[in-house]
């Protein structure tokens, strides 16, 4: 068997063998060296602070493929500036290599707008500075919703929620300053339902019941009745009631007497006007108070000149002379003390001789 497998034709066939695969193996790498250009590298050029035309321009002309990748933007920056290169400036690398640039974009990131229309104002404010977006102007319009965001104005354009922005602008935010006071009912009748929601809904006013006499929904009935009536005073928001038909104004007069009859009260302005007249209001004194006692004005008596002239003549009556030593003298003081005794005092008063009567004290008296 040894002799068999040292046969000459055997080794040939396997030297034949060797000499095929080792031709395979320096052909294959031959192959690879003429398509990845093996020896043959490129420096990477400096292109850091060029803007992104320039950058692409000069890799174009080195045989350099990119890739251009939007970077954070930085206000400290141009806009399309290139802040890095990957691989670094100078490395080399082979033809048709791909250079990562990262540019600086002409303005932030976009962002949506967040949904808060008809949300509370200070909810939305803060929902709109967690995405980025700055609040500018505060526009205050009548509205029935008080406080609450009615538009997001953007250059003065309304956005929509979820429309993209640029992180950081700022918008203008409508809210509602709450329903007006005694404003005048819109006329609806003789439009349609469907105009007359617009303009209801224009005037800041609600639409409440809306009567078709054929019992339909349909938009195109006209209004021949409203209630309030038009050119009444209400607040903005209350409901105005409808009633709509497809028939004319004139066929349904009996139909509009009859709901002025219900919703609509006259006035008799044939009777005359009530007359009022003011009455004095009487002030009843209260019972657990009692009134203040009245205290009486003294009046000084004025002296009478008949009694002057009366003390006058009794005080020139001479006094009557005595029988005995123990009957007293009479005096003016006596005969004045009173007008009846003037008979009295002519008359003799006997006294006791036991104790004598004592001498009355002598009046001033002043005679004009």
């Amino acid at each position: 068997m040894l002799k068999s497998l040292f046969n000459w034709k055997v080794l040939l066939n396997l030297v034949v063998a060797i000499g095929v695969f080792v031709g395979l193996v320096w052909l294959t790498f031959r192959w690879l060296e003429y398509h990845t250009n093996h020896g043959q590298e490129i420096p990477v050029p400096n292109i850091v602070n060029k803007s992104v035309q320039e950058a692409i321009k000069i890799l174009d002309d080195s045989g350099l493929e990119y890739e251009v990748d939007s970077f954070n933007y930085d206000p400290k920056y141009r806009p399309f500036q290139v802040l890095q290169v990957y691989p670094v400036p100078g490395s080399r690398v082979k033809d048709g290599r791909a250079i990562q640039l990262r540019v600086n974009p002409r303005t932030w990131a976009k962002v949506e707008v967040p949904d808060v229309i008809n949300k509370y104002s200070g909810l939305a404010f803060q929902r709109l500075e967690q995405v980025g977006l700055k609040v500018g102007d505060t526009i205050y319009e009548p509205s029935i919703q008080k406080d609450a965001v009615i538009r997001i104005l953007f250059n003065g354009n309304e956005v929509k929620p979820k429309t993209k922005l640029a992180r950081f602008s700022t918008v203008d935010v409508v809210i509602g300053s709450g329903p007006m006071r005694n404003i005048a009912i819109p006329n609806v009748v003789g439009l349609t339902v469907k105009e007359a929601r617009q303009v209801i809904a224009r005037s800041m006013f609600e639409v409440g019941l809306v009567d078709h006499e054929d019992g339909s929904k349909d938009e195109s009935d006209v209004i021949y009745y409203q209630d309030p009536a038009a050119g009444d005073v209400r607040d903005q928001g209350m409901q105005i009631d409808l009633w709509a038909s497809k028939r004319t104004l004139a066929e349904l007069s009996a139909k509009i007497e009859q709901l002025n009859s219900t919703y609509r009260m006259k006035v008799d302005t044939a009777l005359p006007p009530i007359q009022y007249q003011e009455m004095p209001v009487r002030q009843e004194s209260s019972q657990d108070v009692p009134p203040p006692p009245v205290t009486p004005r003294r009046e000084n008596p004025k002296p009478s000149t008949d009694a002057v002239k009366t003390d006058a003549s009794k005080a020139t009556v001479k006094p009557a002379t005595s029988v005995t030593e123990n009957k007293p003298k009479t005096t003016a003081s006596n005969t004045g003390s009173s007008s009846g005794n003037n008979t009295s005092a002519n008359k003799p008063v006997a006294t006791t001789p036991a104790k004598p009567a004592e001498k009355p004290k002598a009046k001033k008296m002043v005679i004009e």
